[in-house]
């Protein structure tokens, strides 16, 4: 019975990442839809004064205006790729649970099964939050990362049901684990949105005359500003979870092992993602590390994470060596 629903999960598995696919490809069309645009007054370029406006009266057409904050109306390829999204996220959901009762316990002990939770969540975190800011643009960057680290991992990391070590025979391993995967999910959306504000950044430093040919999807997205602002709130709720995640770690490595710190790789990596994002917040918030700096911070923060994830459970020694099974 175990066997059978263990196969069946991760015949689900392959179709969430076939779902996923095609949404990032309909993500990717309304890029393109976007970048093929016209902006209004594009033919008249060359008569764009120093203040981006084409005449001087109260016929003024503003050239190039990023989109102001708020929900735009979707292109149908942009509401395909949405709706793809919300198919696999349930089919993945799916999965999941059916690893979970395959295993008969939390599906998250060891390095494909967090993987599996943890895209599951990036992608619950990004639905989500479409409720609350139209972020629908970032499908492409999030979606497609979902479909990198999902496939990767169940191509490359995939095993069966086994009997977990007695470490992990906790319930700390359902809070621990669960709660990083969380922080993961809100640091990732907090990464990409910091890669549009970068690229967003860039363009604005450009001419018009420029900006009619390079990256031109981005004056239909939010200001360099917006984004930073929302990559900055979204990286606070990352934050305190993944604080959560190291208290909760000591603890749990005390009732395991005896002690609360080892100096173990993946405790270090975790401390240093904590100082990363310690770091990010408090720069910003009382340095006024505004703008590329910030953005830079986050994205090395999140790149410390994709290390921890990979290069830290696959080459390191430790006893944290179960989570690479």
């Amino acid at each position: 019975m175990n066997a059978t629903l263990d196969s069946i999960s991760i015949v689900l598995v392959y179709s969430a990442i076939a779902v996923y696919t095609l949404a990032f490809i309909f993500f990717s069309l309304d890029l393109a839809r976007r970048s093929a645009a016209k902006p209004a007054g594009a033919s008249a370029v060359a008569g764009v004064g120093a203040r981006g406006s084409v005449g001087g009266g109260a016929g003024t057409v503003v050239l190039d205006k990023p989109a102001a904050p708020g929900r735009e109306k979707a292109s149908p390829s942009l509401r395909v790729g949405v709706s793809l999204t919300i198919l696999g996220f349930v089919i993945h959901l799916a999965a999941t649970v059916l690893r979970g009762l395959a295993a008969g316990r939390v599906p998250w002990a060891n390095m494909f099964e967090f993987s599996l939770t943890m895209t599951l969540i990036v992608t619950g975190v990004f639905l989500a939050v479409l409720l609350k800011e139209d972020l629908r643009f970032l499908g492409t960057f999030v979606v497609g990362l979902v479909v990198l680290l999902l496939g990767v991992s169940t191509v490359g990391f995939y095993v069966g049901v086994i009997p977990l070590p007695p470490a992990l025979q906790s319930w700390w391993l359902v809070i621990h684990v669960f709660v990083a995967s969380l922080a993961t999910g809100f640091f990732a959306i907090g990464f990409a949105l910091s890669v549009v504000q970068l690229l967003q950044s860039y363009r604005a430093g450009l001419s018009s005359e420029v900006k009619q040919l390079k990256m031109r999807f981005l004056s239909s997205l939010p200001t360099a500003e917006h984004l930073e602002n929302l990559a900055y709130r979204i990286n606070i709720v990352g934050f305190i979870f993944w604080t959560f995640t190291l208290i909760a770690g000591a603890i749990w490595a005390e009732r395991a092992w005896g002690r609360y710190w080892g100096w173990d790789t993946k405790e270090v990596w975790t401390f240093i993602i904590w100082v990363l994002y310690a770091g990010y917040i408090h720069a910003r918030a009382t340095r006024g590390w505004r703008g590329s700096r910030s953005a830079w911070l986050a994205i090395i923060g999140f790149s410390a994470i994709l290390f921890n994830y990979t290069i830290v459970n696959l080459f390191f020694k430790g006893l944290h060596a179960y989570s690479g099974l």
